[in-house]
């Protein structure tokens, strides 16, 4: 234990490739989960959740492949507390250096009677059993009993000492559905302490739900009362209304290390890098009014303010752009620039690129250096992910054309490719040539959807910026998210909606509620 004298270590639990994930359209394929998974590590996050195995083939496939191929954190996955799941979750954690198996079940009593049907016996007993088996795969064991915030406190200490007594490592308690307080939270942590005998034997860990927007406040509140972990995911992305922001709490506490007093592992100037990056795996555009990583975290409009910063920068300045990711400037490369260069600067955005990618990329810039004059991070990272969307079981935009004017009905037509089958179609008729280049891609995919959300907006400034667009679509009651960029905002439209649709036809998008069932 750290003297008092010595700040109290703090460990970065993230969630985003497990509970992010649940938000609605915010699935990621093989390869983004990876390229997440370690920016993660560069970011300094002590253990991932990488995911919940037992809940689809790519679940599994995704967490399998973290933990034999991401180095630096504990890679940890998530089991209901029954035999299927936690033999699951070690199938796919066995190759991993460093491996936790995280097991939960529910003890709320309305989760009790509506949900699990279960008494509190049968539930201690479960939560016993579901400890040990984990604790034969591996030591690093995490229990959970969900919506432990709605939890009876007698109850509550019940189950976690028998947890504890049968191996779990880390007891986190929840509060799954964003209802506790500050301080109702804080007495929750605080009766932990004083009324289980083993909890010396366990670190407290804390997971909370941003439903009231009290999610990074409820854990503040638990560090302060003991806890020893934060469960969080980057941009605060999650079911619902999402959860616990990494990159809030990290700088709360660092901020304010004068009142708790505490540490951690993360490496502040990869937030901003590694919060972007997941905004544009995503598509969810992180508010520009967010703090730590929105655009205007730092920005400084009133005169009063502008003044004071001239003057100095504390006046109205609490923490140092740079001491979280932001840059003077990110205006770095243009078209004479090099591989080199170009490899560098993906590096310092948080990407990890092979040399196939960094070819594909570069040819793309070259492209794109011969349009514009100035090429931004924001540009190079659009790139990134335009490759990184495109897999080779997918379909492929070849080209399209459009013959629109304000009185005729628009006639497209599009030409998709798919390994070696290469399909062209033309429409006319719609509500407009978008809506007719729509209808065509579903028309050679074989995929109809329902667009829920369509946006379109500059990646950088200036007339000849990239426009990216982000459409969100419903399809066979699962949400998907597809994102295109490109100089002409009609392409960008067409590659975002194919991008969806490819998602789509894939599969494994979220429920339209944005939850998965029994999840904590």
């Amino acid at each position: 234990m750290p003297t008092n004298d010595q700040p109290r270590p703090i460990v970065i639990f993230d969630t985003t490739l497990r509970d992010g994930e649940q938000s609605p359209g915010c699935s990621m394929n093989l390869e983004e989960k990876l390229e997440v998974a370690q920016a993660l590590v560069d970011l300094g996050v002590d253990v991932i959740e990488a995911g919940f195995p037992i809940a689809s083939p790519g679940d599994f496939e995704a967490v399998r492949e973290i933990a034999r191929t991401v180095r630096g954190s504990t890679i940890c996955g998530l089991a209901r507390c029954n035999e299927k799941d936690i033999d699951r979750v070690w199938e796919a954690l066995r190759d991993a250096p460093d491996a936790r198996i995280h097991v939960f079940l529910a003890t709320s009593a309305i989760h009790r009677e509506f949900k699990l049907r279960m008494g509190k016996e049968e539930i201690i007993q479960r939560a016993i059993e579901g400890v040990k088996r984990a604790k034969g795969y591996c030591d690093n064991i995490e229990f959970s009993p969900e919506d432990a915030a709605r939890t009876e406190p007698d109850f509550l200490c019940s189950v976690v000492e028998a947890a504890i007594d049968a191996g779990a490592t880390t007891v986190n308690i929840p509060d799954t559905v964003g209802y506790a307080t500050p301080s109702h939270f804080a007495g929750v942590i605080k009766n932990l302490i004083n009324r289980v005998p083993n909890i010396d034997r366990a670190v407290i860990s804390v997971h909370c739900h941003d439903d009231l927007g009290l999610a990074v406040a409820n854990s503040l509140a638990a560090v302060e009362n003991g806890a020893g972990q934060i469960e969080c995911t980057i941009n605060g992305i999650g079911e619902r209304a999402g959860n616990c922001s990494l990159e809030e709490v990290v700088m709360a506490m660092r901020t304010r290390n004068d009142h708790y007093h505490t540490t951690t592992k993360i490496h502040t100037p990869r937030l901003v890098p590694t919060s972007r990056l997941l905004s544009n795996i995503t598509g969810l555009v992180v508010q520009r009014n967010k703090a730590i990583v929105g655009r205007n975290a730092f920005a400084h409009e009133a005169g009063i303010h502008q003044d004071g910063m001239l003057k100095e920068r504390t006046t109205y300045e609490i923490m140092r752009p740079e001491d979280v990711g932001f840059t003077q400037t990110d205006l770095v490369l243009g078209k004479h620039s090099g591989r080199a260069a170009l490899s560098d600067r993906a590096k310092a955005l948080g990407y990890h690129i092979t040399s196939e990618q960094l070819q594909q990329v570069f040819d793309e810039f070259k492209k794109l250096a011969d349009k514009k004059k100035e090429v931004y991070d924001a540009d190079i990272a659009a790139l990134i992910e335009k490759r990184m969307t495109v897999a080779g079981d997918q379909w492929q935009l070849v080209a399209y054309e459009v013959h629109a004017t304000g009185r005729a009905e628009p006639t497209v037509s599009v030409t998709l490719k798919r390994g070696d089958d290469e399909q062209s179609r033309t429409v006319t008729g719609g509500d407009g040539p978008l809506d007719a280049l729509f209808r065509a891609i579903e028309e050679i995919t074989g995929t109809s959807v329902v667009v829920r959300d369509f946006r379109v907006h500059s990646v950088t400034r200036g007339k000849d910026a990239q426009g990216e667009s982000t459409i969100e679509v419903e399809h066979q009651g699962r949400v998907y998210r597809g994102r295109g960029v490109s100089t002409d905002t009609v392409e960008a439209a067409t590659l975002a909606f194919l991008n969806a649709v490819n998602r789509a036809a894939g599969g494994g998008g979220q429920s339209v509620s944005g939850e998965r069932p029994d999840m904590v």
